[in-house]
């Protein structure tokens, strides 16, 4: 059986309304001049009784606009659209000057408005998410269920860290495990995540000193590829990620290849852009800071202090790529904000030089790819200045199942052709990587 309550219109069109009638019956009650001046237009017109009339009005506007709102009875809402055409062309006949409420009034007005608004909201959001009480037709809902592409931010303790990622995709997936590089996190990937959702359980972690993990002082942690790849190993454990393919960049090549060695079990499948395994890719770029791993002196580490600025984050992300202006300025304006913080450059110093220990690791990672071979699939920004494409070509002679892409593109290769990586990723892991979600 249904009620007396009103079902002609939707929650927001009897709200609004509502509104507008409470907005011109408050004034015409509890302001002098907005009660002077309609009793004024309706003294104007010849209306009997104007001054019962005025506070009539005021008060079926006011009381019944509140009513509306509220879904009250539909003998208020014949009353007050009578009323309402008769107060407009009552206006017209006047004039606009009825208009000119004074501020005071229009202050308190909004003021009762919102008080009112307050009450409602809930009660028709209840009235709307149950139908059946307005209907008396019994309705079924069916479960809201989470979207599994939409991009999940949570953070987990690690080691005594808190440690960010991004997470998306059915977890009963298989996992891709994206690891960043420098200076940036998990957000370089903000846009290759919900690329594989549907199919994939994607996790991208921020390392401890970048994004948004924890940032220790170099006194309370040791900020080296070790450490990175002792709490990125911990990180999949705590998460339960027993099984994986890698996805590494820059910094990611050396945390990822050491957690591959140490859990080669794990590791279904490779993807690498522009992470670097052999020391054909460490050319002149590199000058400054192999200085750095020779003599760790001060003047050495001052002089690399110039790669963290601003300009430099900029031109990482924009240097070799076909159109700088399609790079989005996001991605270096962030990662220049986590760099500026006090105390980060000299973590991203103590990880300049113990990047230095990485070329000794080249030929185990090599003896890796050589008893393992895992599935690999190079995407690399062939333009890159950092790891130019001298660093990709080596892959394929200790890799038998390697796919080998080289894009006409910078450092960041996402950011200009991730829509192509996507893509071969897609068709790479669906051809290598077991049963994908349904």
């Amino acid at each position: 059986m249904t009620d007396a309550r009103i079902n002609w219109a939707p929650v927001p069109l009897r709200i609004i309304i509502g509104f507008g009638f409470m907005y011109h019956g408050w004034p015409k009650l509890f302001s002098t001049e907005g009660h002077a001046m309609f009793l004024g237009m309706l003294q104007g017109i010849g209306v009997p009784g104007a001054e019962v009339m005025a506070w009539l009005v005021g008060a079926l506007e006011l009381f019944g606009g509140a009513a509306l709102m509220l879904g009250a009875f539909t003998p208020i809402v014949s009353a007050l659209l009578i009323g309402n055409i008769a107060g407009l062309a009552a206006l017209l006949l006047r004039g606009p000057g009825y208009l000119s409420l004074n501020l005071r009034a229009k202050r308190s007005t909004a003021a009762l408005i919102a008080a009112v608004l307050g009450a409602t909201l809930p009660a028709n959001e209840a009235r709307a998410q149950s139908p059946a009480e307005n209907t008396g037709v019994e309705v079924s809902t069916r479960e809201i269920r989470p979207n599994a592409m939409a991009i999940r931010y949570s953070t987990v303790e690690v080691d005594g860290l808190d440690i960010f990622y991004r997470e998306a995709g059915p977890v009963d997936a298989p996992t891709v495990l994206l690891l960043h590089g420098f200076p940036t996190s998990s957000h370089m990937f903000r846009n290759l995540i919900p690329a594989l959702a549907d199919q994939y359980h994607v996790v991208a972690p921020d390392y401890p000193g970048f994004g948004n993990s924890s940032m220790p002082s170099v006194d309370e942690f040791e900020y080296t590829f070790d450490r990175l790849a002792d709490v990125i190993e911990a990180f999949t454990d705590e998460l339960g990620l027993t099984s994986y393919s890698l996805y590494v960049m820059d910094y990611g090549a050396p945390v990822g290849f050491r957690l591959a060695v140490r859990r080669p079990e794990r590791v279904e499948a490779l993807i690498v852009q522009n992470g670097n395994a052999y020391v054909e890719g460490l050319l002149e770029f590199w000058d400054p800071i192999k200085a750095y791993w020779n003599e760790r002196s001060t003047e050495n580490g001052d002089a690399l202090r110039g790669l963290l600025d601003i300009g430099a984050t900029k031109w990482q992300y924009t240097h070799g790529t076909r159109n700088p202006e399609a790079v989005s300025p996001d991605g270096w304006n962030i990662d220049q904000r986590f760099l500026d913080r006090p105390g980060n450059q000299e973590i991203m110093l103590a990880l300049f030089y113990d990047y230095g220990s990485n070329p000794g690791r080249y030929p185990v990672w090599q003896a890796y790819f050589r008893e393992f071979q895992p599935p690999t699939l190079i995407v690399w920004g062939k333009n890159d200045h950092i790891f130019p494409a001298d660093g990709a070509y080596p892959y394929r002679r200790d890799l038998e199942n390697v796919e080998f892409h080289l894009l006409d593109t910078g450092h960041f290769a996402l950011e200009e052709d991730g829509d192509v990586i996507a893509s071969l990723m897609r068709d790479f892991l669906a051809r290598h990587v077991g049963k994908t979600a349904q």
